[in-house]
């Protein structure tokens, strides 16, 4: 009797934090409670892949610097990752003054959690099945929308480079795929940064100075820049394949996670690129430059277009400075530079002095 009474009452520490258990069967501690603490208590900072993870989560800058976002995508990530049978609620997005509702809304999904983990059929009478509508069902048909897109630009852009599909066909699927990536991108800037405040030259500056520096402005203006040429090359396709490969993946393994058609056919290919994006990264820098090149030599062919030319190695300038860009750009250009400088001076050392004078553009 005493053996049975000590163990009524033990304490679990999980990560620094002492849980206080009552034993007995169903008498103790809702698991879901003690995964939230453990969720809670893990060392993200000593975790790489919680970097790479915040890194690619798409939320406006106000919203990331708030705690409550924080903890949510740091709830997601450990259910991802580390413990899959976490259930992360909903992030509340009401204001501060009803601080109830959370609450409310995580009593009851706890509820209806332990009534599921011991089979009960039975249903509160004010239950609903349909979540409270919030901000998330906005958000999920934004990620939904974009996964739309860049699925169907994946698909497009692998038939524009398939050898055996006709020339015509062929054309089309190219600039239809760099239209579709184009619309995704400004899309996607106006649903994190909307529209200027007002439509006056300071309002209008600081907006455009605010999305100048991510991704999704460069890669707009990367495919309208070839989408208007009639210079169709084919090689401008790995950077867009890259971008919705990576997209595709990431709303396949948030959604998708527990289908079992999705772990059967496509978790390993997602994991895989969700574990490689650096790598995905390095090589659309590499395209990127060496379109440039490509642009260049173009100039001697009757296909030559000056102003397409200018524009493209303008933006290169952008990429090499932005910093969503810049360490993988500037990592290639050394490359570059490591490989080609011995060349230059010793067969060609006349070139010496118009590639200095290049290069100081290029880098101021």
């Amino acid at each position: 009797m005493v053996a049975r009474s000590s163990l009524s009452h033990m304490r679990v520490s999980i990560g620094g934090l002492e849980v206080k258990m009552s034993g007995e069967g169903g008498g103790g501690e809702d698991p879901q409670k003690l995964k939230r603490i453990a969720a809670a208590a893990y060392d993200y900072d000593m975790d790489a892949r919680w970097s790479d993870y915040w890194s690619n989560v798409l939320i406006p800058p106000h919203m990331a610097a708030r705690d409550d976002v924080v903890k949510h995508f740091k709830c997601k990530f450990y259910q991802r990752y580390i413990d899959p049978d976490l259930i992360v609620e909903p992030m509340a997005t009401s204001s501060s003054s009803q601080p109830a509702r959370p609450s409310a809304t995580s009593a009851t999904h706890e509820s209806s959690t332990r009534q599921r983990s011991t089979g009960s059929s039975s249903r509160p009478s004010g239950a609903s099945s349909t979540p409270p509508p919030n901000s998330t069902s906005l958000r999920w048909d934004q990620q939904t929308i974009q996964f739309s897109v860049n699925a169907w630009v994946f698909v497009v852009a692998v038939l524009a480079i398939f050898p055996l599909v006709p020339k015509n066909l062929s054309d089309r699927a190219y600039r239809l795929s760099l239209l579709g990536t184009a619309c995704s991108s400004v899309y996607s800037l106006y649903s994190l940064y909307g529209k200027p405040r007002a439509w006056n030259l300071q309002a209008v500056q600081v907006w455009f100075q605010t999305v100048i520096v991510t991704k999704d402005f460069i890669y707009s203006v990367y495919c309208l820049t070839f989408v208007s040429s009639n210079l169709c090359l084919k090689f401008a396709l790995i950077p867009i394949l890259c971008r919705a490969l990576e997209h595709v993946a990431k709303f396949l393994r948030r959604n998708f996670s527990r289908s079992s058609l999705y772990r059967k056919y496509l978790e390993d290919a997602c994991i895989w690129v969700e574990s490689n994006t650096t790598t995905l990264s390095i090589l659309s820098s590499q395209a990127e430059i060496g379109l440039g090149v490509l642009l260049i030599i173009s100039l001697l062919s009757w296909q030559r277009n000056i102003i397409q030319t200018f524009m493209y190695w303008q933006l290169l300038k952008l990429m090499y400075h932005t910093p969503a860009t810049a360490s993988y750009h500037q990592s290639a250009w050394a490359k570059i530079g490591r490989s080609v400088n011995p060349l230059i001076q010793r067969y060609t050392p006349f070139l010496s002095t118009p590639i200095s004078a290049a290069q100081r553009w290029f880098l101021r």
